[in-house]
């Protein structure tokens, strides 16, 4: 904890008045990314939904830096985008109003969490009226490990109430820090978010089974589970793998 402490009030007396301590973390954050031109992943995904189910599902996933995804399976099945190949940049340029928290964690010392309101209209969700669009006013809570500069946590908070959440878990392929595993929540009771939630998840899913998903009004917690094998990083993929 207080090395945390420690780092935070160096960086204060170091950055320019024009940087601030939010800015650097993402910077460095968004560099560690983007040191990773390109790569190809076995990817297995386990899915938890009520009212819906699938089978467990191998895919293998190509990408190219900076927004190249290829995805490779047989039959239909989920890939949640959110988070996954986004670049840091591109996940904070939704928020607003960002700052750095008061959070401590004495276990992991180097992690921070930097907040922000997301901006609604980056969602492309269908309000149903203009009261609605004002008032939904979320919060994304976003911790990232300042040693090896990975996003280990994103938090989204409507008030107190979790609405998404993705936990990633790394370590050392072939040299590089990379997510072994990540775990999707949606916390959704509202029919409008979970329809939004199936266009962001549905990366490869067929229509008669989307079809089946938008028919459950209720869902209250939905999981998917991520895991990646068999990394080969910056390689030279070919453009053509893209097509």
């Amino acid at each position: 904890m207080i090395k945390s402490i420690l780092f935070i009030i160096f960086l204060s007396f170091i950055l320019p008045e024009s940087k601030s301590i939010e800015n650097y973390i993402i910077t460095k954050t968004n560099e560690k990314f983007n040191s990773i031109e390109d790569y190809q992943v076995d990817m297995t995904i386990r899915v938890k939904i009520p009212a819906f189910r699938m089978p467990k599902k191998r895919y293998k996933v190509y990408y190219k830096n900076p927004n190249k995804v290829k995805v490779r399976a047989k039959g239909f099945g989920i890939l949640p985008k959110t988070g996954l190949f986004t670049s840091p940049n591109d996940n904070f340029d939704n928020l607003t109003n960002i700052k750095i928290t008061d959070y401590k964690d004495k276990n992991n010392v180097n992690d921070v969490i930097i907040a922000g309101d997301l901006i609604v209209d980056s969602l492309k969700v269908d309000m149903p009226n203009e009261y609605t669009r004002l008032t939904f006013d979320p919060i994304v809570e976003v911790k990232i490990d300042t040693l090896n500069w990975v996003i280990k946590n994103v938090t989204t908070k409507l008030d107190t109430l979790k609405m998404f959440q993705i936990d990633n878990y790394y370590k050392k392929f072939d040299k590089h820090y990379m997510p072994e595993k990540s775990i999707v929540k949606y916390f959704v009771k509202d029919k409008k978010l979970f329809n939004w939630i199936n266009k962001d998840a549905g990366s490869i899913i067929g229509n008669a089974e989307a079809a089946m998903m938008n028919k459950n009004n209720s869902i209250v917690e939905g999981t998917i589970t991520v895991e990646y094998k068999k990394y080969k990083i910056n390689k030279g993929l070919e453009d053509k793998i893209f097509d």
